[in-house]
């Protein structure tokens, strides 16, 4: 599989430039996809999500650029505008609260609320573990998923993540597999937080790029080579020092590209 079966997608969070100055910068970086954010304080955002997407589409198109899945609201008029303007997946996380099996039910009765308007115009949800207090698993998230049509309620595996909790990737692969929507690939490493003097260590993650993390980004590759994935592969471009963020997306857009050859 070479890196043409593959969408390569950046979440667009840390940029809230106006649409076409985000569309050449995306495009400059080497991406042809992203997920936008619609999110107060960005240029789409739930104010004026039914006229401000078609736009986006349009406008980022003009720069090659595809709006693969989308962070915003879950209300009928949104995901209306969403199937709308032909944005196929809209992520979501799911926080565990204390009460795991009443964090369960509260999530699935929201997908069953959702279900009648994700048929109705074509638009997935995308669940996404993450670390701390989420559904933080490929193993969580599938019990949490698995009663689901995938076409309507999927899978979004976050690698980084899966690191972070110790989760074995080619075993996570393996477990989401047939619900996989999306895959994000970041990194980071634990690190600790206070010194040796404190009475008990603490302990953070440390955003960095996708050489130098827990995950091996070219395990996950392979992994997903071998099983002929054709989806998007979603660069997060988070970094615990943002400053860099424009050539450190630029440069782990690169390495995952080589891994795909």
């Amino acid at each position: 599989m070479s890196d043409a079966k593959v969408t390569w997608a950046v979440f667009t969070k840390p940029w809230t430039v106006p649409l076409p100055e985000l569309g050449r910068l995306v495009s400059g970086m080497g991406f042809n996809g992203i997920e936008l954010p619609a999110r107060e304080g960005y240029p789409v955002n739930p104010e004026n999500l039914t006229k401000m997407l078609p736009e986006a589409v349009k406008i980022l198109g003009d720069h090659g650029v595809k709006i693969c899945s989308v962070t915003g609201p879950a209300t009928e008029e949104a995901i209306t505008a969403y199937g709308a303007a032909g944005i196929p997946i809209l992520r979501v996380m799911v926080p565990d609260l204390a009460d795991y099996r009443a964090t369960e039910a509260a999530a699935r009765k929201d997908y069953d609320r959702m279900l009648p308007m994700l048929e109705r115009h074509n638009v997935k949800v995308g669940v996404q573990n993450h670390s701390g207090g989420y559904i933080c698993n490929a193993t969580t998230l599938l019990h949490l998923i698995e009663g689901y049509d995938p076409e309507r309620i999927g899978a979004v595996l976050c690698v980084g993540h899966c690191a972070l909790n110790g989760e074995p990737i080619t075993k996570a692969i393996d477990i989401i597999w047939p619900h996989l929507a999306m895959v994000f690939f970041k990194n980071a490493f634990w690190r600790r937080t206070n010194g040796p003097e404190a009475e008990v260590a603490s302990w953070g993650p440390h955003w960095t790029a996708g050489r130098h993390g827990l995950q091996s980004w070219p395990t996950v590759a392979a992994e997903l080579k071998k099983r002929g994935y054709r989806g998007v592969i979603n660069l997060n471009a988070e970094y615990s020092d943002m400053s860099m963020v424009n050539r450190l997306a630029t440069e782990d857009l690169q390495f995952a590209k080589s891994l795909f050859q």
